[in-house]
């Protein structure tokens, strides 16, 4: 059995916020009495994690993703539950904890804006007390990864969006952390760049074996990593499990598009399922998976059919189904 990285039970993380009255005679009131209300943005959530594991955490804004993921990385204090990451609590900050873990947020940035991507690399370097074989070692592997040695030297500002987002990878990986959190790590990238930032993810959770916990809110980064889901939403878990369960239970059927050799009258179809979308010679069928061997005959035998295909149900179209049944 994989050792247990991460330990969650029963977590939560309250807020209490302050409610003001509009207008001048609001901010009077406010300078005798003040109301307040508890925002519940981890609500007594429960998960492990293996070494190894990279895990999928979805779910809408304020749902408590990025809450969990401080949590976990020991920038906030929980309200209440018990928290391990590596045998550590987090919130204590120990050296060696600290030391074997990383953050990296899509919107926030370490790297020097003025200064070349190596100088945060070397300023790290002595943070984490990294040997000067081994950091070359792993500087030399990132960037070969990753393809930006020839950017190195670049002052951070003149880099593109993308290049940046690399470069702020191998500041959090130099002193090659057991655990990483990644939060929203394509935002904002076009989609060459996100495929580029997929595959080194994969790549480096396959050869360093690390534990990766990753929030985006692009379905195709989670699909094309994660094969474990944990779906959040109002701080509390809907659904924990793998990603192709999720989408049995979720979504049980397929999507046909068929493309007739000759013109056909949709209305004709409503019978094999629903009809999302016609335009002559091709029809799109929302067909239940217990009826697509029979729907697919019929078709077959009935009509002259030029092309068709069988596809899964978009991720979106999944998680937007959870999202919409748990409100």
């Amino acid at each position: 059995m994989a050792n247990l990285v991460i330990d969650v039970a029963n977590l939560k993380k309250y807020y209490s916020t302050y409610q003001k009255e509009p207008g001048l005679m609001g901010s009077f009131k406010s300078l005798f009495s003040r109301k307040y209300s508890d925002v519940k943005a981890v609500d007594d959530i429960s998960f492990q994690i293996e070494e190894g594991e990279l895990i999928g955490f979805i779910g809408p804004n304020g749902a408590g993703k990025t809450t969990t993921l401080k949590v976990l990385s020991g920038l906030l204090y929980p309200s209440s539950g018990k928290v391990s990451v590596l045998g550590y609590t987090p919130y204590l900050r120990k050296k060696q904890f600290l030391k074997q873990i990383a953050l990296v947020m899509g919107q926030k940035n370490q790297l020097w804006w003025d200064l070349p991507a190596m100088e945060t690399f070397l300023l790290n370097k002595e943070i984490y007390e990294i040997p000067q074989e081994k950091f070359d070692l792993v500087v030399n592997e990132l960037t070969e990864l990753l393809d930006v040695k020839d950017l190195l030297k670049i002052q951070v500002r003149k880099l593109s969006l993308g290049e940046r987002m690399k470069c702020e990878l191998i500041a959090a990986l130099i002193h090659s952390p057991k655990v990483l959190f990644l939060d929203e790590p394509t935002i904002g990238l076009d989609v060459v760049m996100q495929k580029k930032l997929r595959e080194f993810i994969k790549e480096y959770n396959l050869r360093f074996k690390s534990t990766i916990i990753l929030t985006s809110h692009y379905m195709g980064d989670v699909e094309a990593l994660c094969k474990r889901v944990i779906v959040i939403n109002h701080g509390q878990i809907l659904f924990d499990g793998l990603l192709a369960d999720l989408v049995k239970k979720h979504a049980p059927y397929k999507t046909l598009t068929i493309t007739f050799k000759d013109n056909i009258d949709p209305k004709k179809f409503v019978s094999f399922g629903h009809i999302k979308k016609y335009e002559s010679p091709q029809l799109v069928l929302s067909v239940e998976n217990s009826k697509l061997n029979l729907v697919t005959a019929k078709l077959l035998k009935n009509f002259k059919i030029e092309d068709l295909n069988i596809e899964d149900p978009e991720i979106e179209d999944v998680i937007r189904d959870v999202f919409t049944k748990a409100n």
